[in-house]
């Protein structure tokens, strides 16, 4: 089996058609199309089947995905292998993060290490905590970057950054001359909150739970899928948040928003560098990581 069509197959499978696998690997789609078929007469099975505007694997497509991900990764280490023995670093770093390390920490890092190892690809895969971590756990991503951590004894978590969540209105809001609240006031507004799966949400509601303060007893009237669509939302006057200073530090400088502070408690949380334990890491990750952790904030 020809590794190019392989690498096919799985833009086919990771983004359910043909249209976009075509665009992403710069083929025609006839061209896309023509390599799965060579695949399934090599096989002799059916490896896709096509539901309208969707394409999803059969059972035979799933059990082909899971090798030639690990074959694909294996030709990339070993080019890795080979540039690091010719003294250079070269090769592809696939990270994932949540949305607030993926946004405000890792882009000026990534670039301070793009100056040192200029041959280096990377490419970060934004998600929620929960989603960087089933990357990590799946071999979709080497490193992942993330605000919560979760009972998961295949993964470790390393704190690496540290960041402090905040109750942001707008700058009309009459919390916003105040300054404080007491934490029953918290329960008096309505909230714009991250979806379940978000770190920042899961960082939050475990503080409240821990200051004696029910978290799901907020009234919760929006969830949202992103940071900047919480921002958003309480610039429009829905209603106040829990979020990242980093991610409304603009805004705090402007004057758009304004920080309430909650008597009593902190939102201090680290963020957490996740590995699969026991996985030997690329040449260009264990690079990545010895330049990482030299420069933790």
């Amino acid at each position: 089996m020809d590794l190019h069509r392989l690498e096919v197959f799985c833009r086919v499978v990771e983004l359910k058609s043909f249209t976009k696998a075509a665009e992403a690997t710069f083929l025609s789609q006839p061209t896309v199309s023509e390599h799965l078929r060579m695949l399934e007469e090599t096989l002799a099975v059916r490896l896709v089947d096509r539901l309208g505007r969707e394409v999803l694997p059969t059972a035979a497509g799933k059990i082909l995905y899971d090798y030639a991900r690990r074959l694909l990764r294996l030709r990339r280490e070993a080019v890795e292998a080979i540039a690091q023995h010719s003294g250079r670093c070269a090769g592809r770093l696939e990270l994932g993060a949540s949305t607030i390390p993926g946004t405000y920490l890792l882009p000026a890092l990534i670039g301070q290490f793009k100056q040192n190892y200029p041959e280096v690809l990377t490419t970060i895969h934004i998600a929620s905590s929960r989603e960087v971590a089933g990357q990590v756990m799946r071999g979709d991503c080497e490193l992942g970057v993330v605000g919560a951590r979760w009972n998961e004894a295949a993964l470790s978590w390393e704190p690496l950054f540290a960041d402090e969540l905040t109750l942001v209105v707008r700058s009309d809001h009459p919390w916003a001359e105040r300054g404080e609240i007491s934490p029953a006031e918290l329960f008096e507004v309505p909230i714009v909150d991250r979806e379940r799966e978000s770190g920042t949400r899961k960082v939050a509601h475990e503080i409240l739970n821990e200051h004696g303060l029910e978290a799901n007893n907020l009234q919760i009237i929006a969830e949202m899928g992103s940071t900047e669509a919480v921002r958003q939302s309480v610039k429009a006057g829905i209603g106040a948040a829990i979020l990242s200073r980093r991610a409304i530090q603009d805004d705090l400088n402007c004057g758009s928003l304004a920080e309430v502070a909650i008597a009593g408690i902190t939102f201090s949380r680290p963020f957490y560098l996740v590995q699969r334990r026991k996985r030997q890491p690329s040449p260009v990750a264990a690079r990545f990581l010895e330049f990482l952790v030299g420069n933790t904030l």
